[in-house]
């Protein structure tokens, strides 16, 4: 197999029709390392926002059990990105996200920031921050977008943007207007750093969160009142992240997929895992939980209305764990 065969095979495809293929060779062929840095950084930034990081914290989940949570989060996204949204683990992972995230009085609009995170970061990871080992094209773009779009129609977010640009500019604005400080969000983001350095081995542990700092930009920085990085620790972060994308070009591409549950740092499930039986199950929970966030289309209407299942409103999926494979 030649380096750019993969890339070759995505512009083969259509990138609406064929977003779910398209998006997993994009995450286990092209890019399964950059994409976990990328999606982790995303649902990392929606703790800034105080009516997501708040009520993270309140459920204590993301601060007494963050391994868990960081598992329960890879494994579900994984799934999805892994076998689609038809019949099977895909659309059980699916149902389990609904099941959880409606629990709670979320807005319409946090879902569709958070959703704008997922969207975004990976574009700006390879190619505005130069860290792909090569760029994504327009085509693949839009085939990221068009697989998100989808992903919020099942989970229910309504008035989703339609274009790359719309979600660009969605996030961009959203954490202009929302980004401030709270005890709880910052207690998260600390649980959440605690976790990432121990995936290093403890020699290295302090180095790694040093440059897990330096490759946050200021509006995070300023969010959770952290001390700024120096100079010299982001351009050492930045240059190593560069280097390591001219590596990845020269190195053979990855002909066997690389998947979030053959990632060693999930460790809350040895002996394996039941997907209707991972996550959380808050007291009292409204949805209906055998109703099919798929097979019953008629629940979402054309336009992504809002899911129906015994649910108010608005109330879909919040942001899940930490770092998504951080």
């Amino acid at each position: 197999m030649k380096r750019f065969d993969f890339r070759d095979e995505i512009h083969r495809l259509d990138a609406e029709a064929d977003c779910v293929r398209i998006m997993q060779i994009l995450n286990s062929h092209e890019f399964p390392w950059d994409m976990g840095r990328a999606l982790g950084i995303a649902l990392y930034r929606t703790y800034a926002v105080p009516s997501i990081g708040g009520l993270l914290g309140r459920t204590n989940e993301f601060t007494g059990s963050t391994q868990k949570r960081y598992d329960d989060t890879a494994l579900i996204l994984g799934n999805m990105m892994r076998h689609g949204f038809g019949p099977g683990k895909g659309r059980d992972s699916l149902r389990r996200m609904n099941q959880m995230h409606r629990s709670y009085d979320i807005g319409n609009d946090d879902y569709r920031y958070v959703l704008s995170t997922f969207v975004v970061m990976p574009v700006r990871w390879l190619n505005d921050y130069g860290y792909g080992w090569r760029r994504l094209s327009d085509h693949e773009v839009s085939a990221i977008t068009h697989y998100y779009r989808r992903l919020g129609k099942y989970m229910g977010i309504k008035d989703i943007p339609g274009t790359y640009e719309e979600f660009r500019d969605l996030l961009d604005s959203y954490e202009r207007e929302h980004f401030a400080y709270t005890d709880a969000g910052r207690a998260v983001s600390d649980s959440t750093l605690d976790l990432m350095v121990t995936f290093y081995p403890p020699r290295v542990a302090g180095l790694a969160r040093r440059f897990s700092m330096a490759i946050l930009d200021d509006s995070l920085i300023e969010a959770f009142r952290y001390e700024p990085p120096s100079r010299a620790w982001r351009r050492s972060a930045d240059l190593a992240l560069k280097l390591r994308a001219k590596v990845v070009r020269r190195m053979r591409p990855r002909e066997e997929p690389l998947w979030a549950d053959m990632n060693p740092n999930i460790r809350s499930y040895p002996e394996g895992y039941d997907v209707d039986r991972i996550g959380t199950f808050p007291a009292g929970c409204p949805v209906a939980h055998d109703v099919d966030p798929v097979g019953h289309a008629e629940l979402y209407g054309g336009d992504g209305g809002a899911a129906g299942g015994g649910t108010a409103s608005g109330q879909g999926p919040a942001p899940a764990s930490a770092e998504g494979r951080a």
